[in-house]
């Protein structure tokens, strides 16, 4: 027989943490399912050097702040995964793992969810929070299938070693190109940046507390219904970090627009110009990670399932999304967004189970 609770929560990274911690305090049963072997989400695929562009008391879950690392600075990756595995703990939260959860299915009143290996729960109210990092995103590029080169995601890069010696082509000009090109580019014997635009970079006393403070004014400007706030800057432009400062002082940040399409050992452009390259990185987003969820027919052709402001799925009310991007509420998908969504979230939940 399958368990029974109240809720369910799918997915034991930042956002169902964040979800787990106000859900202690409905009264209400649940359980955490976490597909992961150990703490941290997806910070435990995160390539190596990886450190967040906000200080540590502008990346904390609900309830307690982040550590500081020793010396200030922006916390690395590691400890990043140390704070959610500290908190998990703090908080004595229900995470089951590993359970990968393959189906969420209708069951009379109750929502079923399916791991591999058959174990079952039912809820009265399911919140999928399994983000994107499970589901990288590669553009469909004409001779992708014909480059003989090694061809990686950024979900899957680890360390610029792995690259020493090679040339390297990386495309995508977010925060994870500029920084991993600016370490591929001590190594490697060529770099060559592809991006869709001319990269945006932020002046260097912007940080991810800024980005997120300019974030917030925009919400509720555009809950409020007033003009937004005439600020430059976004979430999705380069924040000057350490290491992206040191590479752009090298001239390592010259980019190249899309190019026509692969090639057996490159990329090629439309004027018939072309680079070599060993390698290619894409650094080209995520898609929301909601297979679970076919079975409830409610994924739309963009990858997204429409929810109202609270993240409660407007055709399935027993099911709320939390952490996927703004969509799922504003910057829902980082951790000084995540307490926001969250509350609101488990708000909704509460009231729909009394």
């Amino acid at each position: 027989m399958p368990e029974s609770l109240d809720v369910v929560v799918i997915g034991g990274g930042q956002a169902g943490l964040a979800a787990g911690y106000f859900l202690r305090r409905s009264g209400l049963s649940f359980g955490i399912l976490d597909g992961e072997q150990a703490p941290g989400g997806a910070w435990r695929q995160a390539w190596d050097s990886l450190t967040l562009f906000s200080p540590a008391q502008w990346s904390s879950l609900p309830g307690w702040p982040m550590p500081v690392p020793p010396g200030g600075g922006y916390p690395p990756r590691d400890a990043v995964i140390a704070y959610l595995a500290a908190y998990e703990a703090r908080y004595a939260l229900p995470v089951q793992r590993p359970v990968r959860v393959a189906a969420v299915r209708a069951a009379g009143p109750h929502l079923r969810v399916e791991a591999d290996g058959g174990t079952a729960w039912e809820a009265r109210a399911v919140i999928s929070a399994t983000g994107n990092w499970a589901n990288p995103f590669i553009p469909d590029m004409p001779g992708r299938d014909q480059f003989t080169g090694r061809q990686i995601h950024s979900a899957a890069y680890r360390r610029p070693e792995d690259f020493a010696g090679q040339s390297v082509l990386v495309v995508g000009g977010g925060n994870s190109g500029a920084q991993i090109l600016a370490e591929l580019s001590h190594v490697a014997a060529r770099t060559s940046w592809v991006t869709e635009r001319e990269p945006v970079f932020l002046p260097d006393d912007v940080d991810g507390r800024v980005l997120f403070e300019r974030a917030t004014a925009r919400w509720l400007a555009e809950r409020e219904g007033r003009p937004a706030p005439s600020v430059q800057g976004g979430l999705g432009d380069i924040v000057a970090v350490p290491p992206v400062r040191e590479a752009r002082s090298r001239g390592v940040f010259v980019s190249l627009r899309p190019f026509a399409g692969l090639t057996t050992d490159g990329a090629a452009w439309a004027d018939g110009t072309s680079v070599k390259a060993d390698a290619i990185i894409w650094c080209t987003g995520f898609r929301p990670a909601l297979s679970h969820l076919a079975p409830l027919g409610l994924v739309g052709a963009d990858g997204r399932v429409a929810v109202d402001r609270q993240g409660r799925v407007i055709a399935e009310p027993r099911l709320w999304l939390l952490g996927y991007g703004d969509w799922t509420g504003m910057a829902s998908a980082t951790l000084a967004g995540v307490t926001r969504a969250a509350r609101e979230a488990v708000a909704s939940v509460a009231e729909a189970c009394g």
